[in-house]
């Protein structure tokens, strides 16, 4: 990489050479804003992002829209103060400046150590917009995807199809006068088909993405894979049977139903919940919160992930954070506040939706590890259970870690074989007690296809989810089958 095209010069650019501010001031700024708190960090950021979605054979939507502004911070013992601008220039960074010193008399005397340095790169720092063929290309691609789908059955009568991508650049200046910035790329495609036979309609969906160029994911191949998988899920759909309702075993997919993993379990690892005491899991450090063989890690440093970053929104470098090792619990996921606070290390989880949201805890790639046994093993040891496939919803209380998910693809498991797929299948249960139910762990460990969006406090980040095939020993099923 050229010296002009590192993320520094690129954001020099796009902040300082561009605008009314200067390097010098805004560092003197933010010394002088910082100078009695614990920490805190000026957060520049430019976005430029794009969507365009199909639907029953026409574009529907399109957009191009790009976001600039910065976000100041300044952090006195548990208190914070924040203000945020859609401008870069002197004198909106001096009337924030003014607004988050107020925060002062909190100080508690101990300044936060500044995040290491790094030199990891995790992903391309190109901007995929501006990739050959552009915004025409990717809507004649949507077009080429409505009718593979209609050519490949018959009994399809609607295909809904979207793409988008963003570029983020961001710059981080600590009030010592250290700067960290980082070029984050985006990419999506999500399909969906609704097939209908005999007066009944079923649906399908497949998506994928990562932080990498458009080309990863509209190569002829990969777009085809994609609408094969929603395709085979919809016809599934349309030959199932009412699901079974009571509590039973449940064996888990590998891949995307980590999602569960991620909403009962993740949440109530971050460390805000676990300083203020409202998670399941406060006050259990050291101790066995899941079953042996039970290991979740929170991996940020995976190449080209949905949720990696090489560093957080702090200018913290992400991490290798292991949660769970064997079933006890050995760390949470923290962000310089809390991480402060609480007295340990920073894991590189301090993440935000954009410069006007301020950073908290927030999960990136969270996966839980491999085991010895397949699929085959697990669905021979169930006399009447679940298979669930693939998820789609599901909501959860992080205080109790009660949770409900509705399987999107799901099988009965009827004599140690699998049966007649069945819709309507909801699993019910407790995050804390569902971990200590896992009896049989995979060895196919699998990573989402790059779809995950995690909302918290009304913030919505990119994530990424996994896990080998699972099975729990007993899970309530909610159906309409007795």
């Amino acid at each position: 990489m050229r010296d002009q095209d590192t993320p520094l010069a690129v954001t020099d650019q796009l902040f300082f050479a561009q605008h009314a501010l200067d390097q010098d001031a805004a560092r003197r700024i933010t010394a002088d804003a910082l100078a009695s708190a614990d920490d805190g960090e000026l957060f520049l950021e430019y976005r430029e992002t794009e969507s365009i979605v199909l639907d029953d054979g026409r574009i529907r939507s399109a957009g191009f829209d790009t976001t600039l502004g910065f976000g100041l911070r300044a952090v006195a013992g548990e208190t914070a103060g924040y203000a945020h601008a859609g401008e870069i220039s002197e004198a909106a960074l001096k009337r924030a400046a003014a607004t988050v010193s107020s925060v002062a008399h909190g100080h508690a005397g101990i300044a936060a150590e500044p995040p290491r340095a790094t030199n990891a790169r995790l992903y391309s720092p190109a901007n995929p917009l501006s990739d050959e063929g552009g915004f025409a290309a990717r809507t004649a691609l949507l077009s080429e995807i409505d009718a593979y789908a209609r050519a490949k059955d018959s009994r399809v009568v609607q295909v809904s199809a979207s793409i988008g991508g963003e570029w983020q650049a961001v710059q981080i200046l600590r009030g010592d006068g250290e700067r960290v910035a980082d070029l984050r790329p985006l990419v999506r495609l999500s399909v969906s088909v609704v097939v209908e036979h005999a007066g009944r309609r079923e649906t399908g969906s497949h998506g994928l993405g990562g932080r990498f160029g458009y080309d990863r994911i509209t190569k002829p191949e990969v777009w085809r894979e994609a609408i094969d998988s929603a395709m085979r899920q919809a016809l599934i759909n349309l030959d199932s049977v009412a699901a079974p309702a009571g509590e039973m075993p449940v064996v888990l997919g590998s891949g995307w139903p980590g999602i569960m993993l991620h909403e009962a379990i993740g949440h109530g690892l971050e460390g805000d919940f676990n300083r203020k005491q409202t998670s399941a899991f406060a006050g259990l450090m050291g101790q066995r919160i899941a079953a042996p063989g039970v290991t979740v890690v929170d991996d940020g440093t995976i190449p080209d992930r949905r949720g990696s970053l090489t560093v957080d929104d702090e200018g913290t470098p992400t991490s290798r954070t292991v949660l769970i090792e064997d079933g006890i619990l050995r760390e949470f996921m923290q962000d310089r506040m809390n991480a402060r606070l609480m007295g340990v290390r920073a894991t590189g989880n301090g993440r935000r939706q954009s410069y006007a949201h301020a950073p908290m805890p927030r999960m990136t790639n969270t996966v839980m590890l491999g085991g010895s046994h397949s699929v085959e093993e697990m669905i021979a040891s169930v006399p009447r259970g679940l298979y669930a496939v693939n998820f789609g919803g599901g909501q959860v209380d992080i205080t109790s870690g009660k949770f409900v998910f509705s399987a999107s693809e799901a099988y009965l498991i009827e004599n140690g074989k699998i049966g007649p797929a069945v819709k309507g299948a909801t699993l019910i249960g407790n995050g804390p007690d569902a971990l200590t139910k896992v009896e049989m762990i995979g060895s196919d460990m699998a990573l989402d296809p790059g779809i995950g969006t995690c909302g918290k406090n009304g913030q919505g980040v990119p994530v990424g989810v996994g896990q080998p095939t699972l099975k729990i020993s007993g899970l309530t099923v909610g159906g309409t089958s007795a």
